[in-house]
């Protein structure tokens, strides 16, 4: 059985995560609200390398991997199927971003996302 306190632990982490997206939001659209009373416009964010992509995706299979790895070693009895081929069902945590890493890898490859900078906008 699952301690309470792991799931009021766990749903206050996750609180805490939804409500530190939701300030921001709201810090951002306050920002907006006061450029526009001021006659302004929110500059526009600056077009990187293209190669954004490819970092994420790097970053992001790295972290997968090493999850993987982590979760290979550890031996959980998870009910009735103790694990297959003596790896432990958990690695699924590291394999999910490791694979969507390796997408974002495909797709900065298959876009071409290559081309040089483009020069700012004046």
């Amino acid at each position: 059985m699952i301690e309470p306190l792991v799931c009021f632990g766990a749903l206050g982490l996750c609180g805490l995560t939804l409500g530190f997206i939701a300030l921001m939001r709201y810090m951002n659209y306050r920002e907006t609200l006061a450029l526009a009373e001021k006659g302004l416009l929110r500059p526009e964010r600056l077009r990187g390398n293209g190669k954004d992509s490819l970092r994420w995706g790097i970053a992001i299979t790295a972290v997968g991997l090493a999850l993987t790895i982590g979760f290979a070693t550890l031996r959980v009895p998870m009910g009735p199927v103790y694990s297959v081929l003596g790896l432990s069902p958990l690695m699924l945590i590291g394999l999910v971003p490791m694979f969507f890493g390796i997408a974002l890898i495909i797709i900065s490859f298959v876009t071409g996302e290559d081309r040089p900078p483009q020069p700012p906008l004046r």
